[in-house]
């Protein structure tokens, strides 16, 4: 390993803002050398640019600028561009985060010019591979050299998988780091006023394939929504990916629900943590909704981050379900999740990420009590 070694954290999508946060602060409390590489696979400045201000993220190194495009345009040109910075930077550990195509493609390239990196949020399983994340999950943690786990259950996965113990590291959950420290933050009053809120409302964030991919399901989901804004009035920051769909089966502006651009992460978890009820088919809004005790209805028919269910408020609805589920989660009013919040979620699982790249970076084995024991 060189004297003065280097990390690059690959960044393609505003969850992986949120995650990498805390690892590139703790690492830079340990002076480790490290850059930026934003992928642009969020294009958007609501999208990434208010995110790496909020979250007090370097400037990249690189802007790849890649935008959006089918699963294979994308990943092509994230393969071409991650490629040439990869050989021009020359870093020592390359650290991918969560399961975005942007993920895919780092540990791609890196494997393929032998750059040793490292997977933040390793051992995610839905089980689904009709779910284009899903398959980016199970590539990642096969070519990745140290795995970072974010929830006990993620151990049994991976040993199942084959994936060596010495790899894997249970550390808790980065994303519920950023949100600890932005908590003093999280005030929803301004964001109800400025978008002429009243005091009971829903948040809707809606984005996944199997959601708004096809007319039929897109006016499937906007009809049950709509059902909801009759019992609550719902606020949609609107995704860019599936937003004419959305709009075409019927998602506008009325008495009872508010369309608007998406929002920057505090005036977003703002919003998220003044909501009676928040439904959802993004992975991080569920882990951000157990940590606030704000009920929450996912509408997929699986979860790879089941933690939320058995320690949290969420639950898993279909579309046909989603008005009956509101309406119930709206009369129990707000959660307190089930006992203690998961194991390690805690607001340290970013130093306790770099504490093991530091040591990786220096070649030391770590002490076998510094490794996740595996559950039976």
């Amino acid at each position: 390993m060189r004297e003065n070694p280097l990390v690059l954290h690959v960044l393609g999508a505003r969850p992986n803002f949120v995650k990498a946060a805390p690892v590139v602060r703790a690492l830079g409390e340990l002076d480790v050398r490290q850059g930026i590489i934003h992928t642009g696979q969020h294009y958007d400045a609501l999208m990434s640019d208010v995110f790496f201000a909020d979250l007090g993220l370097p400037e990249p190194v690189a802007n790849l600028g890649v935008g959006s495009g089918s699963h294979a345009k994308q990943t092509a040109a994230l393969l071409v561009g991650l490629e040439e910075v990869v050989q021009e930077q020359d870093p020592d550990l390359v650290v991918v985060y969560g399961d975005v195509n942007s993920t895919l493609a780092a540990i791609l390239v890196c494997a393929k010019l032998g750059v040793p990196t490292a997977h933040v949020e390793a051992g995610l399983r839905s089980y689904d591979r009709s779910m284009p994340e899903e398959v980016n999950r199970v590539v990642t943690d096969a070519l990745a050299d140290v795995l970072f786990a974010t929830s006990p259950e993620a151990l049994s996965y991976l040993a199942s998988e084959g994936v060596p113990a010495h790899k894997v590291h249970l550390v808790g959950n980065p994303m519920i780091d950023s949100l600890f420290s932005a908590l003093p933050k999280l005030d929803p009053a301004p964001i109800k006023a400025r978008l002429g809120l009243p005091g009971r409302y829903a948040v809707a964030t809606l984005h996944r394939p199997a959601n708004v991919d096809t007319a039929e399901a897109a006016k499937e989901l906007v009809d049950a929504v709509l059902e909801v804004s009759r019992q609550v009035p719902v606020v949609v920051p609107v995704h860019p990916r599936g937003k004419a769909r959305l709009a075409e089966a019927g998602l506008v502006d009325g008495e009872t629900v508010k369309v608007i651009d998406p929002l920057g992460y505090v005036d977003f978890l703002s919003l998220v943590r003044g909501a009676a009820l928040v439904v959802t088919d993004s992975g991080g809004v569920q882990e951000e909704t157990t940590m606030l005790g704000v009920p929450c209805l996912t509408v997929r028919p699986n979860t790879e981050r089941p933690i939320t269910i058995t320690h949290g408020t969420n639950r898993l609805v279909t579309p046909a379900l989603l008005p009956v589920a509101a309406e119930k989660a709206l009369a129990d009013g707000a959660a307190t999740p089930a006992g203690e919040l998961p194991v390690l979620w805690d607001g340290k699982a970013g130093p306790r990420i770099a504490t093991v790249i530091a040591a990786w970076l220096k070649g030391d084995n770590l002490a076998p009590a510094s490794q996740a024991k595996r559950p039976e």
